[in-house]
This record gives structure tokens, C-alpha cells and sequence, in this order.
């Protein structure tokens, strides 16, 4: 939102940029500052570089008026946060009495003496407000300067969070005023990005024509995809009265593809619907080897409509368990339409409930052929008719097993939906 009030967040740290150390203080810096209607406009990670830091800290000034820096506040000659940040706004520098004392009294509560070193810490740039940290040596600063705010906060989290909770979110309250965020996520299934982005984007485009604009974010998961809508108002009725519309819009457009309105993940909605009918499912599993149905007991309350689940990955299991004919798996193959409607046949008329799922395939990376290509899965839904597709999914051994669960409780969902009164 280029006209509106946006934030940079820069997390300092060589140590960020390893495999071992990942960085969690951009997402609770987020949070804060979404609950604020303050959109982040940029992140970025730098290591312990003068260059580095000038250079990521001058783009983010340039282009957001708030920036949030975190970490690099120690007493080492590597941070150098406090340092760049006075340099780059040609600020002098001045020890903090204030700061330097309240440190040498927490080194003297454990029996220590404060190393000199420390007193790097309270260096502050003239003119800003020092903020307090009660669980660290590294005071935070708050920073003023023509149209710009800066927070400069300690690295760790325990020190970071209650700061940012605290005296950094009271000052952003005041800058933001009564702005805020407004947000709503659609999730669709069935179809790619691109065929979503097709349908969607005559539609979205009008949206930051006139105001209260909403921009709009499409991001592509697997077998889903999920579209961002967000606006800033100070006026949450005009803003959610927007946005309904909007959501309103994209539902015309999606038909059947559209999963929810309100973010609402596909197995909750599939649940609610078999709620709502009153019905029980049970699903014979191959080659997701029971991943459908875990992820369908994932939402409380699953035991309402979830009655069983078999998992049949032998072709034994298969007639065993679920009744398929041998005959079928020798003259059709375990990974077929034929077999897979079988099994959700055998499943709903062995646990005598309103739907059966019949999911079989090659999850790889061994087990496919020219005529049957690892990826390859057969997916049923009976429910007194029956419904049966097969699939060729990309990837490897865990997508396959991702997409196929995905696709056989989508099959449901629109089974569902097309039936209900």
C-alpha cells in the first residue's frame, strides 16, 4: 500500500543468515504492527556489515516511514545497529548516565563487576528516548526524525517482545491514530495459480480504483491456493462493507472452487458440511497410508462424522478388509478407477456409513510405469453413486501423498455442496 502508512522491519545478525539460527522477531514485530493498520512493506536480514546495514537501512527509510530494527545492541565492536542508525541521520552520540548505572547495578546483583565494554550500550544517539529492558543489559531507543520513526530493539525475543509489546507499540498507536488493517482470506481448491489468477484478477484490479482500496495477494499451496484481501480504514464498518463485496465478487467468479470466505481451512468445511447433513464418512487409504483421514481428525469435533479409517496398502488388505474382488486388481491393477471405487464401495458398506473415500496410487519414487507414471492416483467417493478420478501428481514421494489427500477431501467437499437441498 504505497500511499498508505507502511513499515520496514530489519532483523541484524550474522547469525541469521546460518542454517542455524532462523529469525522469529519479524513475525511478532508484524503482528504489533498489523494490529495497528500498519502494513510491512519490506523485511530484510543483515549480517554484522556497516555496509550491509547502511545500505538495507537507507532503502527502508527511503521508502516506509516506520522502521523496526532488532538486534546488533550489544556491547561487541558487530553491533552495530545504534552506530549506523546515527550515522546515516547525522546524529551525535552521548553516553547514558542513566544507562550505564542501571547496568553496573544488574552486574552487581549477580556479584559481578560491569565490563567496560559495556558501556557501549549506553551510547545513545542526541535525541532519542531510551527505552527500558528489564530482562537485558541493551536498552531499546526510540527515534524521531522529520516524517521517519525508528525503533531500535534488542535481539533476543524475551528481551525483544516485551519491549515491542510495550513502549514501542504505545508510540505506534499514536503515529498510526485510529487506522487499521481489515483483512479477509478466501481459499480455493481445484485449481492453480494461474487458472485462479485468470478468473480473479478483472476483478481485484478494479478494487484499488476507488477507495477504501483493497489490495490483493494471491499464494499459491499444495492443491490450494489462498487470496489476501486487505484494506486500512479508520471506519471498520466502511471497510468490512467493502470487503464483503469483494468476497462477494470472487465467490460469483469461483463457483465450486471456492473452499471458504472466512479462511476456514478445507477439512473444517468439509466437516461442517457432513455435520449439516447429518452424515458419517470412513476412508480406505493406499498410498496416503491414512494421511486423509488424519487430517480430517485434526479439526475438533471430527468424531462427530469421521466413524473409520483402514488403511489397505497391500492388494491382501484390499480384499480382505474392503471386499475388492481379486479379480478386479489382476484384470485392472490396484492403481485404477475400477479398484478405487471398490474400495470406497467396501468401506462405506463395511462401517454402514453415508459416504466412503477410496484413495490409490504411485507415491514413488519407485513403483510407476509408462502407462502408470509415479503420481499417479485413483481417487472414488461413493455415497449410493459413486464419483471416481485419476490423477498424475507432480513431485516427490511426500507432495503425492499431500495431493492426493487434498483432492479426495475436495471431491468430498463438492459431492457435498452439489447434494445439499
Amino acid at each position: 500500500m504505497a500511499d498508505s502508512l507502511t513499515a520496514a522491519i530489519i532483523a541484524v545478525g550474522s547469525e541469521l543468515l546460518t542454517p542455524h539460527k532462523t529469525d522469529t522477531n519479524s513475525l511478532v514485530i508484524s503482528e504489533v504492527l498489523n494490529d495497528l493498520g500498519i502494513a510491512v512493506g519490506f523485511k530484510s536480514v543483515v549480517g554484522d556489515s556497516r555496509d550491509e546495514l547502511t545500505a538495507h537501512l537507507s532503502h527502508a527509510m527511503a521508502r516506509h516511514t516506520i522502521v523496526i530494527l532488532c538486534g546488533g545492541l550489544g556491547p561487541t565492536d558487530d553491533d552495530l545497529t545504534r552506530d549506523v542508525v546515527a550515522e546515516l541521520l547525522r546524529l551525535p552520540m552521548d553516553e547514558d548516565p542513566g544507562i550505564v548505572a542501571a547496568m553496573q547495578k544488574r552486574f552487581a546483583a549477580r556479584g559481578w563487576k560491569m565490563p567496560e565494554v559495556n558501556r557501549r550500550q549506553a551510547q545513545v544517539p542526541r535525541g532519542a528516548a531510551v527505552l527500558e529492558n528489564p530482562h537485558g543489559t541493551a536498552p531499546g531507543l526510540w527515534l524521531e526524525t522529520g516524517h521517519h520513526q525508528l525503533a531500535l530493539l534488542p535481539g533476543p525475543p524475551r528481551e525483544m517482545k516485551p519491549m515491542m509489546d510495550g513502549a514501542v507499540r504505545q508510540r505506534l498507536a499514536a503515529v498510526a491514530g485510529g487506522v487499521r488493517l481489515h483483512r479477509r482470506l478466501v481459499r480455493v481448491a481445484g485449481k492453480g495459480e494461474s487458472a485462479v489468477e485468470e478468473i480473479v484478477q478483472p476483478i481485484y484490479s478494479q478494487w484499488v480504483q476507488r477507495p477504501p482500496r483493497i489490495e490483493t495477494t494471491i499464494l499459491a499451496g499444495l492443491g490450494q491456493v489462498e487470496l489476501h484481501l486487505v484494506t486500512q480504514s479508520v471506519d471498520a464498518a466502511v471497510a468490512n462493507a467493502a470487503l464483503d463485496r469483494a468476497v462477494a465478487q470472487l465467490a460469483d467468479a469461483l463457483g465450486h472452487d471456492l473452499v471458504s470466505i472466512d479462511g476456514t481451512v478445507l477439512e473444517a468445511v468439509v466437516g461442517g458440511l457432513l455435520r449439516q447433513r447429518g452424515w458419517w464418512v470412513a476412508f480406505a487409504e493406499s498410498c496416503t497410508g491414512g494421511l486423509a483421514t488424519s487430517r480430517m481428525t485434526d479439526i475438533a469435533g471430527s468424531s462427530e462424522y469421521v466413524e473409520r479409517s483402514i488403511v489397505a496398502y497391500s492388494n491382501r488388505a484390499k480384499i480382505e478388509l474392503l471386499d475388492v474382488p481379486e479379480s478386479l486388481i489382476r484384470e485392472h491393477g490396484a492403481v485404477s478407477e475400477a479398484v478405487a471405487a471398490a474400495m470406497a464401495a467396501g468401506i462405506r458398506r463395511r462401517a454402514q456409513v453415508n459416504a466412503g473415500i477410496g484413495i490409490t496410487g504411485i507415491a514413488g519414487p519407485g513403483g510407476g510405469s509408462e502407462r502408470k507414471p509415479v503420481g499417479t492416483v485413483c481417487i472414488a467417493v461413493d455415497a449410493g453413486e459413486s464419483s471416481v478420478r485419476t490423477f498424475t501428481f507432480p513431485g516427490g514421494r511426500d507432495m503425492v501423498k499431500h495431493l492426493a489427500a487434498t483432492w479426495a477431501i475436495d471431491m468430498l467437499r463438492r459431492w457435498l455442496i452439489k447434494s445439499l437441498p
